[in-house]
């Protein structure tokens, strides 16, 4: 039996990183929009790691916020230990990362979602994608009630026909033994979606009070602690510490001996597991010369004695793992709290996606996070905000909101996943981005508050405070290039100090800072006309002035890059019918259906000659 049980412009399933992000997006654009979950205590949850940001994923964080999302904001308000990592390397590289309070994390961003005008959270679960002429018209619970909306937005993560591994124990459920969602997969293989089986793991959680840290490496946080969010007024702190221990060969010989029960090896796992997060016993075997394995010891909270064993994964059996960890310095009467498991989910073919997040196969129908075949909160956070605003726009007849991959971590993030696609789940990294000494952390806002002011997402208040930090820089960076400081005993000192040359007889001020050793705060006694300047001021500063030829040479990549873009290709081409492609570059460019002669580039399969005769075939049009 069913029930008509409302209306609203947005649906939303899944309250998870992605979720969350497309159903605040949808309503702070003005959309009636009704988030649906399984189980309400699970809003924000992180069944993984607690922590947020990282290699790569600090950079999506704090795009995230410059374009008006929630997570950077959330962050700041739970976290608990800060780390800029890649210190010791270019600013491109460097990538915040924070230890969220788990239940903190969970209990601000469910609050977030009460309190949002024109949202409704709701437990449910969706088992029904309506469609009418192939479009998204609504969806139906579990319960019976049907829900007309004008967009459906699949926020899945690893619930979609999930099944619980650790050993030969294997259970359908979802992350945390929350109940899995069942029927929705089936619902949308039969819309014409493409669904495949991927894979992902968790390590075991042990009792604070159990473990020895006098045997471990102390992971201090940073002294000076930066926030994910540029919007955040109040101090962030560090109120917990992480721990370094490490495998040895004796854990290594427990594995080895139970590799014949690992469902890895025998079997019971079909997913594909995530490349650059594999488990223990497949560091084991990949890396089978390599004497031990870093451990990191992390909090869980701060009113909680749970402690998470990252680079722990696995899918052994309960008992292996207690065996593997009484070997390992520190732990050797640890007591499991959680154990280890991995979670098998289905997931759709992203290149079924347009870089709206929208489905080619039915209008109106979105996809964002893991269900898009990604991993972690970062990445599903990123697509959600992107899909929550497409969704919105289409509603309103707006034009769609696309970031490209000249722009952002975002744009590359998705511009991979559509064009070309993913065998297993997809982690963001800074070697995906060819941009990435403009696409840095610390100048998210300048990319791309503009971009969130224009939708609608970003108050005009907050993107002049942008602007107008901004035009402190470019006045600084315009002193400090027009201006001098005589050569002098103390000025010599000092720069001898740092390993570089004496001055004459005198120096511009930008060329003191261009030298490799030499930082804005050396100069300092020095410039006697220096305002003072805040240091996320400074910072951009001294980036902009050292590596001025470095960007103008990737300003003038993304010039390039932008001209391929631009020649765009017609929506309702027919390769087929177009001479001298091979064959293989017809099917990949029929199922894809990239918009420009750039994003055909990209796809893998499609060659240097087959885009020349797309080329030749837009001219003769």
């Amino acid at each position: 039996m069913t029930y008509f049980g409302g209306t609203c412009d947005v649906a939303v399933i899944g309250a998870g990183h992605a979720g969350i992000e497309a159903a605040l997006a949808a309503a702070r654009l003005g959309m009636h929009t009704i988030l649906f979950t399984i189980n309400l205590d699970t809003v924000g949850n992180m069944p993984c790691n607690p922590a947020v940001g990282g290699t790569g994923k600090g950079h999506l964080v704090r795009e995230i916020d410059a374009l008006g999302g929630e997570m950077g904001v959330a962050a700041d308000h739970s976290c608990i230990q800060y780390r800029m990592l890649n210190r010791g390397k270019g600013p491109a590289v460097h990538s915040l990362r924070a230890q969220a309070d788990r239940r903190k994390y969970q209990e601000y961003m469910k609050h977030t979602l009460e309190l949002q005008e024109n949202l409704e959270l709701k437990q449910a679960q969706v088992v029904e994608v309506l469609v009418e002429d192939g479009a998204a018209v609504g969806i139906r619970t579990q319960l019976g009630a049907e829900y007309a909306a004008k967009a459906v937005i699949i926020a899945t993560g690893t619930y979609l026909d999930s099944t619980i591994i650790t050993g030969e124990c294997v259970i359908p459920s979802g992350p945390d033994g929350m109940h899995p969602s069942i029927g929705l997969a089936d619902n949308l293989r039969s819309l014409g979606l493409d669904l495949r089986r991927f894979k992902t793991g968790t390590p075991p959680r042990i009792n604070r009070r159990s473990i020895d840290f006098s045997q471990m490496e102390l992971q201090p946080g940073d002294e000076t602690v930066e926030p994910f969010s540029f919007k955040t007024g109040h101090k962030v702190n560090n109120s917990a510490v992480c721990h370094l221990t490490y495998t040895n060969e004796k854990t290594h010989e427990i594995i080895r001996a139970n590799l014949h029960r690992s469902p890895m090896y025998d079997g019971s796992i079909t997913g594909v597991g995530p490349r650059y997060c594999p488990s223990i016993e497949t560091k084991i075997v990949r890396f089978a010369d390599k004497e031990r394995h870093q451990l990191f010891i992390e909090p869980c909270g701060l009113d909680t004695e749970e402690m998470y064993i990252q680079g722990f994964s696995s899918s052994l059996p309960e008992d292996v793992q207690i065996a593997m960890m009484r070997t390992i310095p520190g732990l050797e009467n640890a007591e499991m709290m959680r154990p280890a498991y991995a979670i098998e989910y289905e997931c759709v073919d992203p290149t079924q996606l347009l870089p709206t997040m929208e489905t080619k196969v039915i209008r109106n129908l979105y996809g964002a996070g893991q269900f898009n075949g990604t991993s972690g909160y970062e990445e599903a956070a990123a697509q959600g905000l992107i899909a929550g605003i497409n969704a919105a726009l289409r509603i309103q007849g707006k034009e769609p909101f696309i970031l490209t991959r000249d722009t952002s971590y975002i744009g590359t993030l998705i511009d991979d996943l559509v064009t070309k696609g993913t065998n297993e789940p997809y982690r963001i990294m800074t070697s995906r981005c060819e941009y990435r000494l403009l696409h840095r952390q610390d100048n998210a806002d300048q990319r791309l508050t503009h971009l969130g002011a224009k939708v609608g997402l970003v108050s005009e208040e907050r993107l002049r405070e942008v602007e107008e930090k901004y035009a402190r820089i470019a006045w600084e960076v315009k002193r400090l290039e027009s201006n001098g400081v005589p050569g002098s005993p103390e000025l010599n000192a000092m720069l001898e100090a740092k390993g570089s040359a004496p001055v004459a007889n005198s120096a511009r001020l930008a060329d003191l800072l261009r030298r490799p050793n030499i930082t804005y705060g050396d100069i300092a006694p020095f410039d006697v006309n220096r305002p003072d300047l805040p240091a996320s001021v400074t910072e951009e500063v001294e980036i902009q002035i050292k590596y001025a030829g470095y960007l103008a040479r990737q300003e003038k990549q993304v010039r390039e890059f932008k001209k391929e873009e631009s020649r765009l290709l017609p929506e309702d081409i027919n390769y087929d019918s177009i001479p001298g492609l091979r064959l293989e570059a017809r099917e990949k460019l029929q199922q894809i259906r990239p918009m420009s002669i750039g994003q055909a580039g990209r796809i893998s399969g499609v060659s240097p000659s087959d885009i020349a005769v797309l080329l030749i075939w837009l001219e003769s049009r």
